[in-house]
C-alpha cells in the first residue's frame, strides 16, 4: 500500500512540470494567433490604402484627360478628289494643240484645333496634308510647280498637292474683348483662304475665312478688329471692321536686292445677320516682286516642244535677271450675299490697280522702256445655289469675268489647275452636291459628293501675272509678238500664272468630302 501511494505521489510530482509546459505552449500559440490576425489586419489596411491610391490616381488621370478633352476642341475634314483637265493652246507655229490630263487623284486631310488659354485669349489652328496619288517627289511640269504652274511660295503653301507632309495651314492667337471693349487683336498664320462666297460651292454651312475669295493668299500677319451692333447709330446693322497687316515675303539679311513685301488694308463686315452679308475689303500690296525665284522659273519653264528656246515670260533675257521689287498693287472688292427661301445667291465685284516703280509693270518688250503707267483692271463674280426641298440634293452655278489688266490675288486657290477668279477672260462653273443621309455621330459630322464642270475662256495672257503686257489671244498679231518673246509656254497652269496662249480649258471634278 505504501508503495502504491509512493508511486502516485511520484507521478503527480512529474505531472506538475508537464501541465505548466502545456499552459505555456497554449499561451504562445494564442499570442502567435493574435500576431497573425494583427498582420492580416495590417495587410488588409495596406491593400485598402493601395486600392484607394490607385483609385485616386485613376481619378487624377481621368480628370486630366477630361480637362484636356474639355479644353481642346478638335474637328477636321477629309477629301478625295478626281480631276479631268483638257486645254487648247496655240504653239509657236500658231497652230492649235490639245493637251490633257485625264486622271488626277488627290487626298486632302485638314485637322482643326482650338483651345482657350485665358477667358479672353484663345488659339485656333489647322494642319493640312494635301497629296496627289502616286506623288512623293515634286515633278517639273512646265513651270516647276506640282501638277504644273507657279513654283511653291508662301502664298500657296499647304494649298497645292505635293507629298504626305503635314503642314501648318493656320495658327492664330486671338485676344478678345480687350479691356472689356468690343476690340480684339489677332496674330499668326491668317485665315485667308476659301473666303466667301466659297462656302456655297464647297458645301460648308458657314463662312470659312475672313476675306472674299478674290484674296486667296495664305500669309502671316495681324488684325485689330472692332465689333458693333449699330452702324453710325442706325438700328439693326451688326458688323465688324478689321485693320489688317501681313507679310507676303521676308527679304532677310545679306546682299539680297529685294525688300519685304507687305499687305495692309481694311476688312469690313458692313452687315452680317441671318443670311444677309455685305462685305468690303481694300488693301495695298507694297513692294511686290517680279517673280518669287527667277532661277527656278527659268530652269523650269522649259522650251516649247516645237521650238527649243527659253520660254520664260520675259523671254531668254530673264535667265540672268535678278529678282526685284517693282512697285505696289491696290485691290478693292465688294460682296453681297443673301438667301430667298432655298436659293442662296451672291454678286461680287473687284478692282485692281498697279503703281509701278522705275522697273515697270505689264512691260512690253517691244516698247523699249518699262511701263511705269498705272493700269486698272476689274472683275465681276456672280452665282447661286438652290437647295432642292425635301431632298439631299443641291445644284449651283457661277460665272466670273476678268478684264485685260485684272489681277486676282489668288495663288492659294482650290481650282486645282488655274485660279478661275484670276482669269483674264470668262469662267463658267456648274456643280451638284449630294449630302449622304445618316445621323451625325461627330458634332460636325457630315459627308457629301460633289460633281462639277468648269469652262475657261481666256481673252488675254498672263492671268495672275503683273510683269508682262497682256496679249490678246484672238489677235494673230498679238500671238506673233508673244511667240517672239517666248510667251508660248508648254506648261500646265496651276497655282500661279495662267498659260500664255491657252485659249480655252475644260475641267471636270468629282469629290467625296467627309467632315468630322
Amino acid at each position: 500500500m505504501k508503495k502504491v501511494l509512493g508511486i502516485l505521489v511520484l507521478v503527480g510530482l512529474l505531472a506538475l512540470p508537464l501541465s505548466g509546459l502545456a499552459a505555456t505552449l497554449e499561451e504562445r500559440i494564442e499570442a502567435l494567433n493574435r500576431q497573425t490576425m494583427e498582420l492580416k489586419q495590417q495587410l488588409e489596411q495596406i491593400r485598402q490604402q493601395q486600392a484607394q491610391q490607385e483609385e485616386f490616381l485613376t481619378e487624377i488621370d481621368e480628370t486630366i484627360y477630361e480637362d484636356m478633352s474639355s479644353r481642346f476642341q478638335w474637328s477636321g475634314d477629309f477629301r478625295t478628289r478626281y480631276d479631268y483637265y483638257s486645254r487648247d493652246r496655240y504653239n509657236s507655229a500658231n497652230n492649235t494643240v490639245t493637251e490633257k490630263n485625264e486622271t488626277l487623284f488627290t487626298n486632302r486631310l485638314r485637322l482643326n484645333m482650338s483651345v482657350s488659354a485665358l477667358e479672353n485669349v484663345d488659339f485656333v489652328g489647322r494642319l493640312t496634308m494635301y497629296k496627289a496619288w502616286g506623288l512623293q517627289n515634286t515633278p517639273s511640269d512646265g513651270m516647276g510647280g506640282t501638277i504644273g504652274g507657279f513654283p511653291a511660295i508662301d502664298g500657296n503653301s499647304s494649298r497645292t498637292p505635293t507629298d504626305d507632309r503635314l503642314l501648318v495651314d493656320r495658327a492664330i492667337v486671338n485676344w478678345n474683348n480687350i479691356g472689356g471693349s468690343n476690340f480684339w487683336l489677332s496674330m499668326g498664320r491668317r485665315p485667308t483662304t476659301d473666303g466667301p462666297p466659297s462656302q456655297l460651292r464647297l458645301n460648308n454651312p458657314s463662312r470659312m475665312a475672313t476675306p472674299v475669295a478674290y484674296m486667296d493668299w495664305p500669309f502671316d500677319g495681324a488684325t485689330l478688329g472692332y465689333a458693333y451692333d449699330k452702324l453710325f447709330g442706325l438700328v439693326d446693322l451688326p458688323g465688324r471692321i478689321r485693320f489688317c497687316y501681313g507679310r507676303g515675303y521676308e527679304a532677310g539679311l545679306g546682299e539680297n536686292s529685294l525688300n519685304d513685301t507687305d499687305f495692309a488694308g481694311i476688312s469690313w463686315d458692313i452687315y452680317n445677320k441671318n443670311n444677309r452679308f455685305i462685305y468690303l475689303q481694300s488693301y495695298v500690296a507694297m513692294e511686290v516682286f517680279n517673280y518669287p525665284d527667277m532661277n527656278s522659273m527659268a530652269v523650269a519653264m522649259i522650251s516649247d516642244p516645237a521650238q527649243m528656246t527659253v520660254n520664260t515670260p520675259m523671254g531668254p533675257m530673264d535667265m540672268s535677271m535678278p529678282r526685284q521689287n517693282i512697285g505696289d498693287i491696290y485691290h478693292t472688292s465688294l460682296l453681297y450675299m443673301d438667301k430667298i427661301q432655298n436659293f442662296n445667291y451672291f454678286i461680287s465685284g473687284a478692282w485692281s490697280r498697279t503703281d509701278p516703280n522705275s522697273k515697270g509693270m505689264f512691260n512690253d518688250p517691244f516698247a523699249g522702256s518699262p511701263n511705269t503707267d498705272s493700269e486698272n483692271g476689274y472683275s465681276i463674280y456672280i452665282g447661286g445655289r438652290f437647295d432642292i426641298p425635301k431632298s439631299n440634293f443641291k445644284i449651283g452655278a457661277e460665272y466670273n469675268y476678268g478684264s485685260e489688266y485684272w489681277i486676282g490675288m489668288s495663288p492659294g486657290h482650290d481650282d486645282m489647275y488655274a485660279s478661275k477668279l484670276a482669269t483674264r477672260g470668262q469662267v463658267v462653273e456648274v456643280y451638284g452636291i449630294y449630302d449622304l443621309p445618316g445621323k451625325a455621330v461627330a458634332k460636325l459630322g457630315a459627308a457629301s459628293f460633289r460633281v462639277g464642270y468648269q469652262h475657261y475662256r481666256y481673252d488675254y495672257t498672263g492671268s495672275l501675272d503683273w510683269n508682262t503686257k497682256p496679249y490678246e489671244i484672238d489677235s494673230a498679231a498679238d500671238r506673233a509678238q508673244a511667240a517672239m518673246i517666248g510667251q508660248l509656254l508648254a506648261q500646265t497652269p496651276a497655282a500661279g500664272f495662267a498659260p500664255a496662249m491657252v485659249k480655252s480649258a475644260d475641267q471636270v471634278y468629282v469629290s467625296f468630302d467627309v467632315k468630322f
